[in-house]
């Protein structure tokens, strides 16, 4: 009962599903907030949210949970919703803004850390790391005397698509190993000088790698189509750390199947944590489950900026890490 009473006077959070590390949250926090767990209730969610959840004026989301219209109707009086990673395609963000609703994410607080993955991919693929690996654990290297070449970094063409926070960390990661940079983004960047290919058929086609580094939206789902693979052509790489779906699955696997790109490193995946079986007998295609941002450094960092968008809306302050409309 007391228990409940200390709860009542703390600020209200809702959560549908719970965020990576949401332990830390509770256990670091539980002091400024009353955390609303719907995924603990044995209530389906619309009657939870319509018996506990009416008032409440914000929510702490994650990724694997959209946050919609349908969601947004059942709390009429939410004005924040708070979701510890820079990624917002889960997020209605036009219906957001026609209600009133604040959306503040991480930021670009992971930005190095998915640009070295996208790079340790790179790597692997062309250096054959991950082969290695195997080749040496199941002792092939005392029973075979050959092995396949991989390929050089120094020198390649790197085409990045999306030319955000992450976009830049990895070029400016890939030209230290000596590689060419040309991009395509939304626009271009006027303080960069390399190369901008409006068109990504065009950048593939110059490209001997392409790496994703762009946000998912209605203009980016299958950028890279059959055609953007087809360009990239028989030794081209590519590599995705932005969204599985930026890149039409079925057509990239046809193309490796088929031997008409080179290799594939991919942290995400089209419909996680589902992945294309055909992907998993390929020597080269390195496959991580969309551990981009995750590091501790990194983790802390993305609940401390949560934390502080959620104590800086109750105590009526601007928040630190609030989405602006483009």
């Amino acid at each position: 009962m007391a228990h409940g009473i200390i709860h009542s006077h703390l600020p209200r959070v809702l959560v549908v599903r719970p965020p990576d590390s949401f332990y830390l949250y509770q256990s670091q926090h539980s002091h400024k907030f009353h955390f609303l767990k719907a995924w603990e209730s044995p209530l389906p969610l619309d009657q939870f949210l319509s018996t506990h959840a009416r008032n409440v004026q914000t929510m702490l989301s994650c990724g694997r949970f959209p946050i919609d219209v349908d969601l947004l109707c059942l709390l009429p009086s939410l004005r924040l919703v708070v979701t510890p990673s820079a990624g917002l395609n889960h997020i209605d963000l036009s219906e957001c803004r026609s209600r009133g609703v604040a959306v503040a994410n991480a930021g670009s607080v992971a930005s190095c850390d998915v640009a070295d993955l996208a790079v340790g991919l790179l790597i692997d693929v062309l250096r054959k790391i991950s082969v290695a690996d195997r080749y040496v654990k199941q002792g092939l290297w005392t029973s075979k005397t050959s092995y396949s070449l991989g390929s050089k970094l120094r020198g390649k063409r790197i085409g990045i698509v999306g030319l955000g926070s992450i976009g830049q960390e990895v070029a400016k990661r890939l030209e230290a190993f000596g590689c060419s940079i040309s991009y395509n983004s939304r626009k271009q960047k006027q303080s960069f000088s390399y190369p901008f290919y409006s068109n990504v058929v065009e950048l593939s086609a110059n490209s001997d790698a392409l790496v994703i580094c762009c946000g998912l939206s209605d203009q980016t789902h299958h950028l890279i189509n059959k055609e953007v693979l087809l360009a990239l052509g028989k030794e081209g790489v590519i590599i995705n750390v932005g969204r599985g779906a930026i890149i039409d699955e079925k057509e990239m696997v046809q193309c490796l199947v088929q031997g008409d790109i080179g290799g594939a490193g991919l942290d995400v995946f089209e419909n996680e944590p589902s992945i294309p079986k055909e992907l998993f007998a390929m020597d080269n295609v390195v496959l991580s489950p969309h551990r981009g941002a995750f590091t501790h450094e990194t983790l802390t960092s993305m609940r401390e900026i949560a934390v502080g968008n959620l104590e800086a809306f109750f105590s009526n302050k601007p928040l630190p890490s609030r989405v602006m409309d483009d």
